[in-house]
């Protein structure tokens, strides 16, 4: 998809998303130092901005978080059908949220050990692929294929709503490590480690990204586009050019893993930590706030497991859809942290590091803004969509008298957290 949106030059857009993603995961490392809570944006920008400002923030991003565990079961189910055929989809659909499901409820160590076997095996893979590209690109084993900087620059279809457009779509694939700020509260290594580590993920993503769809792209020999009976597919379809059928059916077997289980287990995890936040502080019913014996939300998880098995039935096979929605909530909702960002240091603390507390934020919110301006219609009338349903949510508890207040800076050690990495075991 971002192959035929870019025309080709899809290691440009990755690394214009880095540019364009760094300043959002500096704001992130800075929000987090500050206020080490787990309701991400939501918390960051309800302390920083205003409580009210918050409760938008953290309904738009909840449009992200909600439908990121549905986007990554569907994307899975799409994989098991390319090594099944004619299987159901949603029966696989429904599979892999049982699955994670059952892991989020065992804890966070249980998911830091399964998150290191399967970065392990995807690890593995991308060096393999790097070999299979290397091999055929030398060996002409692809007509055509050959190593080439077109797909990082070609001066001839270079345009700026051109590589916006395919950024609006790339950007999906960088959503994820602001997850990492919902697990604040059960990190180790103090107030900073969450921040560090956001940097560093998206660092660290963008380099394989960047890499892996520059072999691609090369493989892909100079073509025009992929249909629309390939864009789904495509980098498999290319595996087995340059290679064969047995390590098509490998990359997606792994793919399947990472997508339906790593990915989407760390995604319902941030999900349910922000229903949890969320709830702490009010603003969602008290119910999902309540703990288990292990110390993590329990009702959060459920209610999002329930939320996605849902939502796989309607959007089954609706991925264009699905992204479009996923983008605006969290590009809306990173636009406000920015700002955030300006009036807690700048504003509040005095800050006189001006460029860290006030260009950057300001250079990440016209970025993020132009790349909204350049959306999916769909994602833009559907997330200003769920932005009124979210006014209307806020109206009824203003008018009902509940308050949007939050817990200040000064409590922060004393509010109820789920249990730390350290408490749970190594």
């Amino acid at each position: 998809m971002v192959y035929n949106a870019a025309g080709g030059m899809v290691p440009l857009v990755y690394l214009i998303g880095l540019i364009a993603m760094i300043f959002t995961a500096l704001a992130y490392q800075q929000m987090a130092k500050a206020i080490p809570l787990a309701g991400s944006v939501f918390s960051y920008v309800g302390r920083g901005i205003h409580p009210n400002v918050g409760f938008f923030a953290g309904w738009a991003i909840l449009l992200d978080y909600l439908l990121v565990p549905t986007l990554l079961y569907v994307f899975a189910a799409e994989s098991m059908v390319g090594i099944f055929p004619d299987s159901p989809r949603w029966v696989w659909a429904l599979i892999f949220v049982a699955i994670n499901t059952a892991i989020n409820l065992m804890g966070v160590s249980s998911m830091k050990l399964m998150n290191r076997i399967f970065l392990a095996i995807e690890l593995i893979f991308v060096l393999i692929f790097v070999v299979i590209a290397i091999v055929a690109l030398t060996g002409g084993t692809i007509p055509g294929a050959a190593f080439t900087i077109d797909p990082l620059w070609d001066a001839s279809r270079i345009s700026g709503p051109l590589l916006a457009g395919a950024l609006s779509i790339a950007v999906l694939s960088f959503l994820g490590f602001d997850g990492i700020a919902t697990l604040s509260e059960e990190a180790s290594g103090g107030r900073k480690s969450a921040g560090r580590a956001m940097v560093l993920a998206l660092c660290i993503v963008a380099f394989l990204f960047i890499l892996q769809t520059w072999l691609a792209s090369a493989l892909a020999g100079g073509r025009e586009s992929f249909s629309d009976n390939e864009a789904g597919n495509a980098f498999f379809t290319i595996v087995q050019a340059a290679s064969n059928t047995g390590w098509m059916t490998a990359f997606f077997a792994v793919n399947v893993l990472a997508v339906g289980i790593a990915n989407a287990m760390a995604a319902q995890a941030a999900t349910s930590r922000l229903l949890f936040s969320m709830s702490r502080d009010r603003q969602l019913p008290k119910f999902l706030s309540r703990l288990n014996h292990r110390q993590v939300p329990r009702n959060a998880i459920i209610l999002v497991s329930v939320v996605s098995a849902i939502l796989v039935l309607f959007f089954v096979g609706q991925i264009d859809l699905i992204s479009s929605l996923v983008n605006f909530g969290a590009l809306f909702s990173f636009m406000l942290l920015h700002v955030a960002v300006v009036v807690l240091y700048i504003g509040r603390k005095k800050s006189r590091n001006f460029l860290l507390h006030l260009v950057a934020p300001i250079i990440g919110f016209l970025i993020l803004g132009y790349v909204l301006l350049n959306a999916n219609i769909d994602a833009k009338v559907g997330g200003i969509v769920w932005l009124v349903v979210g006014a209307a949510v806020f109206a009824y508890y203003r008018k009902t008298g509940r308050k949007t207040d939050l817990a200040g800076e000064e409590d922060l050690n004393a509010v109820q957290v789920p249990a730390s990495v350290e408490q749970e075991g190594p």
